[in-house]
Parts: structure tokens; sequence; C-alpha cells
């Protein structure tokens, strides 16, 4: 089964990359510009049993994604599994861990399957990839900006 791992180092705090995720604009703010998504459900905490909809357009169609957190360890991490999606398997876990007392790792670890294996992997797999690859290049982007210019301030 395929895994896809982004780590980024953030000159600020875990609490604070933690907290940034907490927040209740968080989850729009990651979404990228370039994605037509429509949040449905935003997700009410990071707790486990919360659940998140959205409806994402790829290509011409729309499609319903929806989500639950399966696990919560607080200031440190949460895993999402999603319940209905384009992915035949998919649990997305985000870690936060401290390196010091001023910055820490960000790292995001995805389980997942295309649809219609092994077909799906074979002609979906490199554009899954890349994929995934933009859409964590810009969230850990946007996270490193909003908590390393909160610890300038």
């Amino acid at each position: 089964m395929p895994q896809f791992v982004r780590e980024s180092l953030i000159q600020a705090p875990a609490q604070a990359v933690f907290d940034f995720h907490e927040a209740p604009d968080a989850f729009a703010r990651l979404q990228p510009p370039w994605q037509t998504t429509k949040i449905v459900q935003p997700p009410a905490s990071l707790a486990v049993g919360t659940r998140v909809v959205l409806r994402v357009k790829l290509g011409p169609f729309w499609q319903t994604m929806e989500a639950e957190h399966i696990g919560y360890e607080p200031g440190r991490s949460f895993t999402d599994r999603l319940v209905r999606g384009p992915f035949r398997r998919w649990v997305h876990q985000h870690i936060v861990e401290p390196e010091g007392d001023r910055a820490c790792r960000l790292r995001d670890e995805i389980d997942y399957q295309l649809p219609l294996p092994p077909f799906g992997d074979l002609f979906g797999g490199l554009f899954a990839r890349r994929e995934l690859r933009r859409l964590f290049d810009f969230r850990h982007e946007v996270t490193r900006k909003a908590c390393e210019a909160q610890e300038r301030s």
C-alpha cells in the first residue's frame, strides 16, 4: 500500500503549531487556491469522532469526501480516515514533534490506496503522488508562515 510522507521544520514551538491546527479557521486556510472545494461540514475540533465533509471538484465532476477523526493526542498528533471519497483507503496522521523549545517538526503520514487496484495505481499513481506533494507543500508553507509570523510578533 502506498504511503506519502511530508515533513517540515518550523521555527515555532510545537504547541503553537498544534494550536494552529485546532483554530476554527485552520481547515479553510489549508485549502489550496487551485482546488475547487466547498467545505460542507468543517471540523468542530480535532477530537476522535469529529467528522469533516467536503465537496471537491475533480475534473468536471464533484466528489463528496467525508473524513472521521480516529486518533487524538493533544499537543502531539491527530489522525483521520476517509469514510467516503475517491480513495479506496486513506488514513492520515498529523504529527507535531518538538525540536527544542522554539522549533518543531510537522509531519504528515498518509497510507492510501487508489480505487480499482491494480489499475488505479498503474494509471493514477504518479498523478496522485504529484498532487499529494503539491497539496502538502502548500499546507506546510501556510502553517510555517502563520506560526513563524506569530512567533515574531
